[in-house]
């Protein structure tokens, strides 16, 4: 069953939403026993006439709980053409033997296409995505009482009511509260001192040059301590590699003074001269 062929009316295709919802007023209502018999006939024979006119029939309910949610700010044809095919899913999947009519099974097919299509345009972050999110984006603002920000008591009552906890229900009302902010710039007529949020999220420290440069730099640094390494005597190159340039724990200063059989002074004495030394050789190299 598609919309193609059973050809259903729209808003567009009427011109306009109020002359779409003066023809689906017009459908009649079916008696329990039409809507079994052209169920059957579609479940058992895919009978797409019969389809069509469950369909039809209830289209006025469509247009009927679409108005629950204008107070979202988005279009009623759109909420009407969403919960439409709603309509259709639970045609398709509706069973007259279980004593139950057609109107009560679509609603919730009809709600849950309603829903989807809010919560993918209402904002372009997404507010909802956990179960308990959903369930309080669609019922806080009809349990709030003012329009002022909740309390810790009234945030407590509704998340009993709702069974979620309190955090959930502050942190849904701040995101309702909240709007969409462009990151791109936003033309002004002075340009030099135009700032969005983008400017403060742009890190250019991964950009091509400045990943060059940092390259370069540590390839001149690398040369410059193998020229001033170069430089010293052996013993104070020694020292100065087991000190600073150990990957694994540092020589400790009486380590090598056991090691070349002086004092531990001495060797702070020589590390210090050769650094002197060094760090004049790589200034001089830079």
């Amino acid at each position: 069953m598609t919309g193609s062929v059973l050809a259903f009316p729209t808003p567009a295709s009427l011109g306009s939403l109020d002359h779409y919802i003066q023809a689906v007023n017009r459908f009649p209502l079916l008696s329990a026993g039409d809507e079994a018999a052209l169920a059957r006939r579609w479940r058992d024979h895919e009978d797409l006439d019969a389809a069509r006119q469950l369909v039809l029939s209830h289209l006025r309910l469509v247009v009927a709980v679409s108005r629950g949610y204008l107070g979202y700010g988005l279009p009623q044809n759109d909420l009407i053409q969403e919960g439409n095919v709603g309509l259709m899913k639970a045609v398709r999947r509706f069973d007259p033997e279980r004593g139950v009519r057609l109107v009560s099974f679509a609603l919730h097919w009809i709600k849950a296409e309603m829903h989807e299509y809010i919560l993918r345009n209402w904002r372009l972050v997404k507010v909802a995505t956990t179960k308990a999110q959903r369930k309080l984006f669609f019922n806080l603002r009809s349990m709030k009482t003012t329009s002022h920000a909740l309390s810790r008591t009234e945030a407590a009552a509704i998340a009993k009511e709702l069974g979620v906890k309190p955090e959930e229900v502050v942190e849904m009302e701040t995101r309702l509260s909240g709007r969409d902010v462009t990151l791109d710039p936003t033309p002004t007529d002075d340009d030099e001192h135009s700032y969005s949020p983008i400017a403060w999220l742009t890190d250019t420290s991964d950009e091509p040059a400045q990943i060059l440069e940092r390259r370069q730099q540590q390839e001149l640094r690398a040369d410059g301590l193998k020229g001033a390494l170069a430089r010293l005597d052996p013993r104070s190159r020694r020292i100065i590699e087991a000190r600073w340039l150990k990957e694994s724990e540092p020589a400790t200063l009486q380590e090598l003074a056991d090691e070349y059989g002086v004092s531990a002074e001495r060797i702070r004495q020589i590390e210090a001269k050769a650094l002197k030394v060094m760090r004049g050789t790589m200034r001089e190299a830079a």
